[in-house]
This record gives structure tokens, C-alpha cells and sequence, in this order.
């Protein structure tokens, strides 16, 4: 079943997120509107009557868009790579093929993760190359290592897999955006999906980074929330090797499910827990470790195990054009989010006429549907053809409806409940 959560995301205010997640839940945040920037190319000859909205130029565009990912390629998000860095490419494709008078030109690096200074490189080398807008990192904790090496040079930064709570305030000059939702949604979804499947205590292990632990935060209120009860909850760091301290006092409190909130360690702890005793079906994955254990784990370890992660049941069309792209896919994980922010970074740049970072950051809330006006869209081609005549534009894409608030958060999101089957796969339940 589809359960709505709404909570107010202004800088000003959080509110708590509410309501009761059993199936897939699809989530509504109401956000006030705004421009999304104060910085707005030169105005139109002829705009269009459209409130508070930016002015859309009519005519011809001739740009040529620049962009650079920073999506993990290696470290312990890598699995998230292939689809990520396919869906840019699909988008790139497909804003290519549309001959709109936009062309768009790619430059994949790597984000690694916490542990190396990867990233860091990768955004000194795009920085160098001119881009107008960064998509990744995947990792929250990398993201926060590059945004203001990112957004100080007046480029968009724009993950597609983001999901710390603490983007949302974070003084990023308008240029930081996102296509996942904040994991207090996720966190809410998961604390009472536990509490629903009848578990009255939980035990948490926990990535201590920022996604880690703000997801933890989240899950352990809902759950708490609904009469349960978190006995457990154990931290540790990124590139850690021994949990043994952590898997001890976990097995010691004897909880009736375990939230594993990890990156890549969960190859290594899911067996440690499942070894020491602990049944595989009382454990819970999340968006960073919801992944194909066909090959690592023994036949029916989680069988029955369940997790959550963002995004809406694809269409077969899609998947089939991301395959297209990439025949060697095996998951698409926040694959249509990237696909999604490159669209939206093109059409901003289309809507600006312009592809200069604070240009295109003024116009990415208003094409997206955030100025509250726009003719409703789901191509690129579709919404550039409007945008030449001066229109304005509502696009909605492969991961939803996105509507971008004044903070650079989704205002709507859904999160999908999934569930392992006895061969360490795992497919949708809601």
C-alpha cells in the first residue's frame, strides 16, 4: 500500500516526518516555492506571464553544456557505479539526439570514498576542464568532503544518491541539489516497517559517517515511535575490518531484528551475524547496501531479509534503454536519478540560455516544478521545445516527480520495500 508522509523542509524548520510506511510509500514534503537563485540571465524579449517565476527566452539556443560526475567507480559504494554513470549517459544521449540547439559533453571521474582523497582529485581536474555542474558523489560523507571546493567556483553540485539530513541547511551559495530524498524519509519507512513485521526490539549497525548515522537517527525515532524499543546500536568507521566488538554486543542484546546500516561491509558483517547465530530473515538493509549477494553469500543466508530504497517501481521501457546503454547492468540503483539530474541541469541551462553554474542554479528549482507553475513534462525534447517558445516547464522524470524546493531537496519522493529470496537476490514487495 502507498502511505503519505508530508514534513515541512525549509531552512527555518524541520518538522518530523509522519505517518506509517508497511509497503512502498510514496512521499510528499510541502515546501514553500522560491527562484531557486538570485542570479537570472538577461530578460526575455517577449516572456511570458508567469508570477514569480524567472523569464524564459524564446528563440534558437546554441550551448554547449559541460559536465563532470564524480560517482564511485572504486571503494565501497563501487556497486552503485555502472547504474549511476549509465543513467547520466543515457540523458546525455537522449539531450543529443533531441538536436534542441544544446549539446552536452561528459567527463566520468571517480569519487572513491572516505577513505582515499579521491574525490577531491576528480573535482580539481573537472574544476580545471570548465564544467558547469558536478554530478555525485553517491556518498554523502564524500559529497561533504568537495561541496564548497565545488560550489565557491560557482558550479552546480548535484548528487543523485545524497541522502544526509544535514544538506538541507548547508550554506552551499543556491548551487547544491538533489535528486534522492533526505534519509529522514528512509529512516521513517524502515523504523516502521520493522515495528509492522512485529519486532519490539531492534539493533542498529551503523556506518559512523554522516548518512550513516543520520539514517540510524531517523530509523530508531520511528521505530521508538511505534512502541519499539532499540537495545542495540553499534558504530563503525569506514574502512574498519574487524567487528567483532560491535557484532558481540549486538548478539549479546538479542534483538528481535537488526538494521544494517552499512556501505560494501556488509558482506562482511551479514555473515558474521548470521554465523554467530542470528537469523538471516530478521535483518534489514538499506539504499547503501540493498544489493545482489548471489555471488558472495551461501544459498538462502537472507532469504527473507528486507530493505529500503528510494525510488519508484521503473518502467520496463526505461530499464530497457538503461540496458541499452550498459547490457551488463544487474541493478539500477539511483540509476534514474542521475538520469534525471543531467535533464535537469540541461533544462535549466536551456530555461537560462546560459550554461554559467549560477545561471543554471537560479532555473533548476522553477524547471522542475518548484515555482508552482509549468506545463507538465517527462522528455527533455518535450520540455525544450517549450522552453523555445518562451513556456514555462514542470518536468517529471524517471525517479518521479522531483519538484526541487528552495534548498536543492526533492519535495517528493518514493521509497520501495524489497525482499530477499533464497538466492541472495532481492526483488520489490511495495
Amino acid at each position: 500500500m502507498s502511505v503519505f508522509a508530508r514534513a515541512n523542509a525549509s531552512r527555518s524548520a524541520r518538522a518530523a516526518w509522519t505517518g506509517i510506511a508497511v509497503a512502498g510509500v510514496s512521499a510528499l514534503l510541502l515546501t514553500a516555492c522560491s527562484t531557486g537563485g538570485d542570479t537570472a540571465p538577461a530578460e526575455s524579449e517577449a516572456p511570458a506571464d508567469t508570477g514569480d517565476a524567472l523569464p524564459i527566452e524564446a528563440g534558437d539556443r546554441d550551448l554547449t553544456l559541460k559536465v563532470g560526475t564524480i560517482l564511485p567507480q572504486s571503494g565501497t559504494l563501487a556497486f552503485l557505479g555502472p547504474p549511476e554513470e549509465a543513467g547520466v549517459a543515457l540523458a546525455a544521449e537522449e539531450i543529443n539526439d533531441a538536436d534542441a540547439g544544446i549539446s552536452v559533453e561528459v567527463v566520468y571521474r571517480d569519487s572513491g570514498d572516505t577513505t582515499t582523497d579521491i574525490a577531491t582529485v576528480s573535482v580539481t581536474d573537472l574544476l580545471s576542464q570548465d564544467v558547469s555542474a558536478i554530478i555525485g558523489a553517491a556518498s554523502s560523507g564524500v559529497s561533504f568532503t568537495v561541496i564548497d571546493q565545488i560550489t565557491s567556483a560557482g558550479v552546480v553540485h548535484f548528487s543523485p544518491a545524497n541522502t544526509s539530513p544535514d544538506f538541507t541547511d548547508y550554506d552551499d551559495n543556491g548551487l547544491y541539489f538533489r535528486t534522492a530524498p533526505s534519509d529522514l524519509l528512509q529512516g521513517e519507512v524502515l523504523g516502521n516497517l520493522i515495528a509492522s513485521d512485529g519486532a519490539s526490539t531492534l539493533g542498529l549497525l551503523v556506518l559512523n559517517d554522516p548518512y550513516g548515522t543520520g539514517l540510524a537517527d531517523a530509523t530508531k525515532e520511528a521505530f521508538e515511535a511505534a512502541g519499539g524499543e532499540v537495545v542495540a546500536e553499534e558504530l563503525f568507521n569506514t574502512g574498519d575490518s574487524n567487528f567483532d566488538a560491535q557484532l558481540s554486543s549486538i548478539n549479546a542484546a538479542n534483538p528481535d531484528a537488526v538494521a544494517v546500516i552499512t556501505f560494501d561491509e556488509a558482506k562482511v558483517v551479514v555473515p558474521a551475524l548470521v554465523g554467530a547465530g542470528y537469523p538471516g530473515d530478521q535483518l534489514y538493509f538499506v539504499d547503501g547496501n540493498l544489493a545482489d549477494y548471489s555471488a558472495d553469500f551461501a544459498p538462502g543466508l537472507v532469504a527473507g531479509a528486507k530493505g529500503t530504497l528510494p525510488g519508484p517501481q521503473l518502467e520496463a521501457d526505461f530499464q530497457d534503454r538503461m540496458l541499452g546503454i550498459d547490457p551488463a547492468l544487474d541493478s539500477f540503483s539511483y540509476g534514474p536519478e542521475s538520469y534525471d539530474a543531467l535533464i535537469l541541469i540541461a533544462l535549466a541551462a536551456y530555461a537560462a540560455n546560459s550554461t554559467d553554474g549560477a545561471d543554471i542554479g537560479a532555473y533548476l528549482q522553477q524547471v522542475s516544478g518548484g515555482s508552482g507553475d509549468g506545463e507538465k513534462v517527462t522528455t527533455f525534447a518535450d520540455a525544450a521545445a517549450l522552453l523555445a517558445e518562451g513556456q514555462q516547464v514542470d518536468y517529471d522524470g524517471a525517479s518521479g516527480p522531483i519538484t526541487l524546493d528552495e534548498n536543492g531537496d526533492p519535495t517528493e519522493a518514493t521509497i520501495g520495500i524489497y525482499q530477499y529470496g533464497d538466492d541472495n537476490t532481492y526483488t520489490r514487495i511495495g
